[in-house]
């Protein structure tokens, strides 16, 4: 670990209650649409190309419940998985004091600054608050740093459900969302910098009835997987033979909102990432506690054995080698 805290490792509110319909099918067609040309009677994995990407490094920050940050080694393309920082309730229970950059919107502009990216790009999986808590005023904070920032998530979520709190925050959803505000659908793509994100599928829900997703992010050379929150689904399969992700961010704390530590080590198996980092686990009393990151190495151990997996506590940074 150096100066920095960072380890190196080896290479190897809600509305639209007339949507309820629309939330039951939208899993089935959202992502039945997105994946089915690459269906394939074959288990996953099975007759894989080897992908063209030339791989790389990733700087990796763990930051409580299901939020992470991700940056090339020289912070010159920063991404959030999510948006919940200064309130973010899940050092706690590691004992863990946040950091000044971490505990309040002036000291994490600050911060982002201090790195002098090219680009910013937040990533928005869905519409709870231990997601999305801080993302207006996160980024309200980095526009007004003059941060070169940009966000993405469902279009509907983003171009519809959300356009007030935008306007209540300050920010013009055509600027600050990608694709002039209309942000992406299932089988699209989003771009910031040298970053660009597609659109999965996650079986979950929003509060605004639009649907729940997961990120495949482009990044330095590596495609990492944002399951966002989930539950562990038959498509994961598909994700991975249409995607090839390297690194997966995989929700695992279980309890009544998600797959717990079981699910999600089969579903990094099914999705075939070499490395994988458990979030979402120890930041409400409902969900596991801190033991499920071991939980979860435990369970991949035995289901995908040649899984590497990092297992952190809050504000803990990886470099990860892919």
């Amino acid at each position: 670990m150096d100066s920095q805290g960072t380890t190196h490792e080896p290479d190897s509110a809600s509305d639209g209650i007339g949507r309820r319909d629309f939330v039951r099918g939208s899993f089935s067609l959202g992502g039945a649409i997105a994946l089915a040309r690459s269906a394939s009677a074959q288990p996953a994995g099975a007759g894989r190309e080897k992908s063209a990407r030339p791989g790389g490094k990733l700087l990796v920050r763990w930051l409580g419940g299901g939020v992470v940050e991700i940056a090339t080694p020289d912070y010159k393309q920063i991404a959030y998985g999510d948006a919940w920082i200064w309130n973010n309730a899940g050092w706690d229970r590691f004992g863990v004091k946040k950091p000044p950059e971490f505990a309040s919107a002036r000291g994490f502009a600050a911060y982002v600054a201090g790195k002098k990216p090219d680009a910013v790009f937040v990533l928005l999986t869905h519409d709870h608050g231990d997601h999305m808590g801080d993302y207006f005023e996160m980024l309200k904070a980095l526009s007004d740093a003059g941060l070169p920032v940009k966000t993405t998530g469902q279009s509907d979520l983003l171009r519809a459900g959300l356009i007030p709190n935008f306007r209540q925050a300050g920010l013009d959803p055509a600027k600050i969302v990608v694709n002039g505000g209309n942000a992406m659908n299932f089988g699209g793509v989003s771009s910031h910098g040298e970053m660009s994100a597609h659109l999965v599928p996650a079986l979950h829900s929003n509060l605004h009835a639009y649907p729940a997703a997961g990120f495949m992010l482009d990044i330095g050379g590596v495609r990492v997987y944002l399951s966002g929150d989930t539950d562990l689904f038959g498509d994961i399969r598909l994700l991975g033979e249409r995607y090839q992700p390297d690194l997966g961010i995989v929700c695992v704390g279980g309890g009544p909102f998600t797959m717990g530590p079981q699910d999600a080590a089969r579903a990094s198996a099914w999705v075939g990432i070499r490395h994988a980092i458990p979030v979402h686990y120890a930041h409400n009393g409902l969900v596991l506690g801190t033991e499920a990151g071991a939980e979860f190495r435990q369970a991949a151990a035995q289901i995908a054995p040649s899984l590497q997996v990092s297992v952190m506590k809050p504000g803990e940074q990886r470099l990860i080698s892919l």
